[in-house]
């Protein structure tokens, strides 16, 4: 029987429908998290500005969309922009403010932050905008659940870029000087690798993985100046929960983090329903502090 709305929540067709669209919003949480274990997991900070980051990316996507341009048309130009970007920031700003010390690093992208945020407020104010596109409401008929077009397409994306990010770090000369600097940068640096680029290369990775999150995403959400902290909040937990600097941690434990969101809200209600996140987030810090792919140092 049916009848009772305990029971029609506990309907199998209903759970794997709540499980499906967990991995929709899990693979939007991978890609944003993918660019920053990648940067940890070389330059070894955590990057604080990455979440205005994703911010200034929605405002350029919708800003693209604005001018005639389709979001994922946009990732076209918006991810190697954004590529550049990252170099410089990293190249210019961060590691001649830093001297070469990582709290200075952390200090130095927590005023990135800030400035990003409020050059982002001050231009746009704080109002909230979302665009119309003809396929915006569209869905997949699976027959037994619904899923909407957008997040079927932003996971084959999410999934897309971190096999090919995985790809060029196992099978580049850019991917093994990259994790030759991860694993030992004065080493690398004896070999003849430019560690100073490689740091740069890196972080402009990370800024280009935002910038395909964002085009991704605005098919099916709003933009804001602090849109991006929402995404990285969780995405931090991903990182954690995946294995600090693994980039199939990230993706892996971006798809798990969705489901159990999804799966919380669907038994607790929307509003809890990232509760659940942040108690297995305790949970793998009691009982796994490396993350699921994660070495210990």
């Amino acid at each position: 029987m049916r009848e009772r709305s305990g029971r029609l929540m506990l309907a199998p067709d209903i759970l794997l429908a709540a499980v499906l669209n967990g991995l929709m919003t899990g693979a939007i949480y991978a890609l944003a998290a993918v660019g920053l274990t990648l940067v940890y997991g070389v330059l070894h900070i955590i990057n604080f500005a990455h979440g205005a980051m994703l911010s200034a990316a929605m405002f350029a996507a919708y800003f693209a969309w604005l001018a005639g341009i389709d979001p994922y048309l946009a990732l076209i130009g918006l991810a190697p922009t954004f590529f550049a970007l990252g170099y410089a920031l990293q190249r210019f700003v961060i590691a001649p403010a830093s001297h070469g010390e990582d709290q200075n690093v952390l200090l130095v992208t927590l005023g990135l932050s800030i400035v990003i945020e409020n050059v982002l407020l001050a231009a746009f104010h704080s109002d909230t905008r979302s665009i119309d596109l003809p396929y915006g409401f569209a869905s997949l008929d699976l027959g037994f659940a619904f899923l909407p077009l957008p997040r079927v397409v932003a996971f084959g994306g999410a999934c897309l870029v971190a096999a090919a990010l995985w790809l060029l770090l196992r099978h580049t000369d850019t991917g093994k000087a990259i994790r030759a600097v991860a694993k030992e940068q004065y080493g690398a640096a004896l070999m003849g690798i430019d560690v100073a680029h490689i740091y740069a290369v890196t972080f402009g990775l990370g800024a280009a993985c935002l910038a395909v999150a964002a085009c991704l995403l605005l098919p099916s959400y709003y933009v804001n100046p602090r849109v991006g902290e929402a995404y990285v909040l969780v995405a931090f937990t991903v990182v954690v929960f995946g294995g600090m600097g693994s980039v199939p941690g990230a993706l892996i434990g971006g798809l798990v983090i969705g489901v159990i969101e999804s799966l919380t809200g669907l038994f607790f209600g929307d509003n809890l329903g990232q509760l659940g996140i942040f108690v297995l987030f305790i949970l793998m810090l009691l009982l796994r502090p490396t993350g699921l792919f994660g070495a210990r140092a």
